[in-house]
């Protein structure tokens, strides 16, 4: 089957990409990595003895360079509805839909008494094309990771969460800013120029 002019240009875009060709040289899942790489380097959000909670997680690539920053001295519970195939060393991995009791339940159990200091989500809907459903779904993934922080964060703690710009957006931004401290935003290199794609960086939990 032909493929469309567009998806050619995608794979071209894709295989002529500095950090689709880094990720193949040097091991990670995905290019999704040097966007966290880059923030963690700007504002070392990984440390050692950290517990840490990746919200779609899959393929796999933020959990991988956390795991490799902790060097064993921490925890990193990854979370997706798809399976981590291979599986990562230093990795605690559940499948599920953690919007589901017996999912989140089964994260609590995991934790145990150990609260979360970062809990991350470069999560993004299957885009439609429709902007006001896609910008909804985008939003809603972006609220679920607030409320599952709010649930695991212990005090002080920090979130990182994918947004998108549109409706919504600077409400969500006022609701992070009633539970943390600070807010700043971050635009990655390794996020795509013609992506509306944005990470608010949340630090500074507070117990609500």
């Amino acid at each position: 089957m032909a493929r469309s002019k567009s998806s050619k240009r995608w794979l071209k875009e894709h295989f002529d990409d500095e950090f689709v060709r880094r990720s193949q040289v040097e091991g990670y899942r995905s290019r999704a990595v040097y966007k966290l790489k880059e923030m963690d380097d700007k504002d070392r959000l990984i440390k050692p003895g950290m517990t840490i909670i990746d919200l779609g997680a899959a393929p796999g690539g933020w959990s991988q360079y956390a795991a490799e920053v902790l060097k064993g001295n921490g925890r990193v519970i990854a979370l997706d509805l798809l399976l981590i195939e291979p599986e990562i060393e230093g990795v605690e991995f559940i499948q599920g839909d953690f919007r589901e009791d017996e999912v989140l339940s089964q994260l609590m159990d995991v934790i145990n008494s150990d609260s979360a200091d970062l809990v991350f989500s470069d999560m993004a809907p299957n885009m439609s094309g429709v902007k006001t459903v896609d910008n909804a779904r985008a939003m809603y993934l972006a609220e679920l990771t607030l409320e599952l922080s709010k649930e695991t964060l212990k005090p002080g703690g920090a979130m990182l969460v994918k947004l998108f710009q549109g409706e919504g957006f600077e409400e969500y931004l006022r609701s992070l800013r009633q539970v943390f401290t600070k807010v700043t935003m971050r635009k990655p290199k390794a996020s795509r120029s013609r992506s509306k794609e944005i990470y608010a960086l949340a630090t500074g939990f507070k117990v609500v």
